[in-house]
């Protein structure tokens, strides 16, 4: 079983695949669902793919924007392109689009996005039919769901998503963005507005504001918990599905690099044996409520937190290590810490894990300094051996 993993540039891509990813997913600059993340331009396209390849693994490019006119006069030169650089798959959900990219780029196999709802056996039936070669299905199914489409379409590749983000509209197909802001959610420019805190006015009496209480804790009543499934991890391998996939492309590279090695070692114990400390990568990175959504069955109201749509933040991504001078490890820093803060190293494998508490900092001229603060580069001369490819965490509130 595949897993998939988000890739919003190339450093990311980078870090997914050293974590441990068997394919990444990313876009081009134009027709994907997050215009807002960095992307890449066609170069970085081009050496994407190669460090793929040369890593012996995957790369899918969404394409999965519901296509308007004006962009269909753009489509097949793109199309060309990415089968010019021989991308393993494109990610498509508009049927227009679909038939553009079976006929400018017919090497290139095709992945239904969820975006296009399959819900049924017959809809994967119906895309197998058209040519597909993978379904990524619906969020909203539950496992029977799965298995009864597995068992009917047996040809067609099926893919799930296991972590992150969820939509509270149907897989995403999502129209409030376009009305309040003019900014569709279907052509990747959605502002989240379901994430927003609401009042009610009435027309008759401007500027009085009105307290909407879905129930007694708030009025947060569009906002989804976030996806994790990792405590089912073996039942959906019984189910033999070809790819689990993780959502986060406009994710830090921390978050990409702690949630694939968390499933990369969970797919690899392939049992319920799955460790506590594994488990709790989930919790240690930026995330909302979990639930495990529509898994089980299709009640909706475990996907809604009504509270609040903040984030829980238990540990800061402190930084990467850029380079490494034997026990020294040079660290571009994205938040702060001080002399006397305890710092957790991660690396690809959990075993090469380790806790360091600061003696000392020491800045690009060598000075020593008390504290290291965003978008510098510090050197701190560690205890241990430092595995490549690391990253540096520290808990919140730490004493």
């Amino acid at each position: 079983m595949e897993l998939l993993s988000p890739a919003g540039d190339l450093n990311k891509l980078k870090y997914a695949v050293y974590y441990g990813a068997d394919a990444v997913y990313a876009s081009g600059q134009y027709f994907g669902l997050r215009a807002k993340s960095t992307n890449f331009n066609r170069e970085q396209l081009k050496k994407a793919v190669k460090f793929c390849h040369d890593h012996h693994r995957k790369i899918y490019v969404t394409v999965n924007i519901f296509a308007l006119n004006r962009d269909i006069k753009a489509l097949p030169e793109y199309l060309q392109f990415l089968q010019s650089i021989q991308v393993d798959a494109l990610i498509i959900s508009d049927p227009g689009v679909f038939a553009l990219a079976r006929e400018y780029a017919p090497q290139i196999k095709i992945h239904v996005s969820t975006q296009a709802n399959v819900t049924s056996w017959s809809a994967a039936k119906f895309w197998f039919d058209q040519g597909a070669a993978r379904i990524i299905l619906a969020r909203e199914l539950n496992i029977k769901d799965i298995a009864e489409i597995k068992q009917k379409v047996p040809e067609i590749e099926l893919e799930i998503f296991v972590q992150g983000a969820m939509c509270m509209s149907y897989s995403g197909r999502c129209l409030i963005s376009a009305f309040l802001n003019d900014r569709s959610a279907n052509q990747g420019l959605c502002t989240q507005p379901c994430r927003w805190e609401y009042d009610l006015v009435e027309r008759s009496r401007p500027g009085e504001q009105f307290r909407i209480e879905q129930d007694k804790y708030g009025s947060y009543f569009f906002n989804s918990k976030d996806l994790n499934l990792i405590n089912r991890i073996a039942e959906i391998t019984e189910l033999e599905l070809d790819s689990v996939k993780i959502e986060g492309r406009m994710k830090s590279i921390y978050y990409v690099a702690a949630v694939t090695r968390a499933y990369r070692s969970a797919i690899d114990i392939g049992n319920n044996k799955i460790s506590d400390n594994i488990k709790n990568e989930l919790n240690k990175i930026s995330h909302r409520r979990y639930s495990e959504s529509f898994f089980n069955s299709n009640d909706s109201k475990k996907t809604q937190y009504y509270g609040s749509s903040a984030y829980i933040r238990e540990y800061q991504f402190i930084g990467e290590i850029t380079k490494t001078i034997q026990q020294s490890a040079f660290i571009a820093i994205r938040s702060k810490f001080s002399v006397d803060d305890t710092l957790e190293f991660i690396f690809p494998d959990f075993e090469d894990d380790f806790q360091y508490t600061v003696k000392e900092i020491f800045d690009e001229e060598n000075i020593a300094i008390q504290s290291a603060k965003p978008n510098t580069t510090i050197r701190l001369d560690l205890d241990n051996k430092i595995p490549n490819w690391g990253i540096v965490r520290k808990k919140n509130n730490e004493d």
